[in-house]
C-alpha cells in the first residue's frame, strides 16, 4: 500500500508543469486537443497527455535580404522587421507547424511581390505606404495562424552603385532647375520693380534730375570712386556759341 502511494506521489510530482504569466499551454489528451491552459501549475499526466508551451510576447522577427525588382525594372535588395504576437495559442499549434518560420517565409514572398507592384521613386519615397501594404498582406494569412502582426518596417534598400550615381544626378538637375527658376522669378520681380519706378520718375517733373543728383551724392562720399558725369552734347555746343560771342 505504501509504494502504490509513493508511485502515484511520483508520477504526480513528474505531471507537474508550469506555465509562465506569459505563456499559454495547448493540451493534447491522447493525441486530440483538450484546451489551453493559463499561467500556473498544471498536472499533465505522461504517455496520456502533452502540453506544449506557446510564448504570447510581442516577437520581432528579422527578414533576410531579398534581391527584387521594382514595377520599373531596377533591381534592388530590401530587409525588414516584423512585430507580431500570439493571439491564439491554439491555432498556432493546430493550424501551422511552425508559426515563426511560416510568418518569415510569407513575409519574403510578400515583400516581393509588393516591390514588383512599385515604381523605384514610390518605394523610396513612400516606405510607409509599402510597408502597410506588406503587413495587410501577410495579416490575412496569419490570423488563421493565431498571430496579430503589429507592424511591419523596411529596414534597408540597398541599390546598385551605377543606381546611385543617376540618382545623384537627377537630384543636382533637379536642384539646379530649381536655382534657374528662382533666379528668373527674381529677375522679373526686379523688371517689375524697375518699370513701376520708372513710370513714377517719368510722371514727376524733375524727378529724374533730382534721382541724379542723388545718385551723385552717394558716390561721392568715397574719395576713392572717380565720377563720370555725362552731360548732353548740346549743352556743351551751348557754352561754345556763348564763349564765341564773349
Amino acid at each position: 500500500m505504501n509504494i502504490l502511494i509513493y508511485v502515484i506521489l511520483g508520477i504526480l510530482l513528474i505531471s507537474i508543469r508550469q506555465v509562465n504569466q506569459y505563456q499559454r499551454g495547448v493540451m493534447l489528451t491522447l493525441g486530440k486537443f483538450t484546451g489551453v491552459k493559463g499561467p500556473g501549475w498544471r498536472l499533465v499526466f505522461p504517455i496520456f497527455q502533452s502540453m506544449r508551451r506557446i510564448d504570447i510576447r510581442t516577437k520581432a522577427v528579422d527578414v533576410p535580404d531579398q534581391e527584387a525588382i521594382t514595377k520599373d525594372n531596377v533591381s534592388c535588395r530590401i530587409n525588414a522587421v516584423i512585430y507580431y504576437r500570439v493571439t491564439d495559442a491554439a491555432k498556432a499549434v493546430l493550424e501551422v507547424e511552425n508559426f515563426w518560420m511560416a510568418v518569415s517565409q510569407l513575409a519574403q514572398t510578400t515583400m516581393r511581390n509588393v516591390v514588383g507592384q512599385l515604381m523605384l521613386d514610390e518605394l523610396l519615397s513612400q516606405r510607409d505606404e509599402a510597408s502597410t501594404r506588406i503587413r495587410e498582406i501577410i495579416e490575412k494569412d496569419a490570423l488563421a495562424w493565431g498571430l496579430e502582426i503589429l507592424n511591419v518596417e523596411l529596414k534597408d534598400i540597398q541599390l546598385p552603385e551605377d543606381m546611385k550615381r543617376t540618382i545623384a544626378k537627377q537630384a543636382e538637375a533637379e536642384r539646379e532647375r530649381r536655382a534657374v527658376i528662382i533666379n528668373s522669378e527674381g529677375e522679373v520681380a526686379a523688371a517689375e520693380n524697375l518699370r513701376k519706378a520708372a513710370e513714377i520718375l517719368a510722371s514727376s517733373s524733375g524727378a529724374l534730375h533730382l534721382r541724379t543728383l542723388n545718385s551723385i551724392n552717394d558716390i561721392s562720399s568715397d574719395q576713392s570712386n572717380t565720377v563720370v558725369f555725362a552731360v548732353p552734347l548740346e549743352v556743351l555746343r551751348a557754352f561754345e556759341k556763348w564763349g564765341g560771342k564773349t
